[in-house]
């Protein structure tokens, strides 16, 4: 899992609950099913789902007003309420799958595939949500939601929270890939693995806009700890905004060395210690990861938020 599906997630979850929403976090095995990760294997799919929620758990997701809900015990359970919704959906829109799923439009797709996203529309009206926060990659069936409403005359639209979406560490990536282990930090990252990414990360001097180390620090540090600490000559300085950093390295009195080895480094390793720790000393965890290490780890998960 990279950093952004834990980190991210859990602060984004902890500011929900924090204002009061009670989270119902979706855990799609049926839709990683259909969309053919790990080959289709739905008891793969099902230990990939389990670890993650360890590892949000450990990483400090509060789960107190959160209900971790299975996409095909839900969906079989209420099946008379489900299915009938996903027609309606499916009758009133054309949806174009490659669009929503990443897909090519040259791709040839499943009828699995086709139906996916007008499941993935159904799902926020099924759970209930009244706000559903997901990835900017998923914007596009989140309207499609919003777009439903309309058709069906319905004033109570979903609210749709969308996240940013992380570049890669190295020099042209324009987001995160999970085949390439350098192009992001892992919550299963050790400290010198950490170390050498960012160390190595894409980090032009005095540029802001597409810089993934400053990127880091505004959507996973300063979200977290609401203040970014520099360790300079005389002693620490700390920034409580993005715009005061921004500045400062636009300017080059913060340098690539200092924001890198004497801040950057150290917060993100404060973030994942408790991940490893718990992975080294908790037997579920341990298992799970012996389990997944075997596996190719694609997320089968969707957030939703009600």
């Amino acid at each position: 899992m990279h950093i952004a599906q834990g980190v991210m997630k859990v602060t984004n979850v902890n500011k929900l609950t924090s204002s009061g929403c009670q989270v119902k976090i979706w855990i799609a095995d049926w839709f990683a099913q259909l969309n053919n990760k790990l080959g289709g294997d739905l008891e793969k799919i099902k230990v990939i789902g389990e670890y993650f929620k360890e590892i949000w758990q450990a990483g400090g997701m509060n789960p107190e007003k959160v209900e971790f809900l299975w996409a095909s015990e839900e969906i079989s359970s209420r099946g008379n309420k489900y299915w009938p919704l996903v027609m309606d959906i499916a009758r009133r829109n054309n949806v174009w799958a490659e669009q929503i799923m990443g897909r090519s439009e040259t791709e040839v797709l499943s009828a699995a595939q086709i139906l996916y996203p007008c499941m993935q529309c159904a799902d926020i009206f099924f759970l209930g949500a009244d706000i559903c926060q997901l990835g900017m990659d998923q914007r596009k069936v989140n309207m499609l939601a919003r777009e439903y409403c309309d058709d069906i005359k319905r004033k109570n639209k979903p609210i749709i929270l969308s996240h940013h979406m992380l570049h890669g560490l190295l020099e042209g990536q324009e987001k995160m890939s999970k085949s390439n282990p350098s192009s992001a930090i892992f919550m299963e990252d050790e400290e010198d693995a950490v170390n050498e990414k960012i160390s190595q990360a894409h980090c032009p001097l005095k540029t802001v806009v597409g810089n993934p180390c400053l990127e880091y620090i505004k959507y996973l540090v300063l979200l977290r700890f609401n203040e970014f600490v520099v360790e300079q000559n005389g002693g620490n300085k700390t920034f409580t905004s993005f715009e005061d950093i921004a500045a400062e390295y636009e300017s080059g009195e913060l340098s690539e060395e200092d924001l890198k080895k004497k801040a950057l480094i150290k917060a993100l390793n404060i973030m994942l210690q408790p991940v490893r720790d718990h992975f080294k000393t908790n037997e579920r965890a341990k298992n799970l990861t012996e389990q997944v290490r075997v596996m190719k780890c694609v997320s089968p998960l969707c957030l939703w938020f009600d």
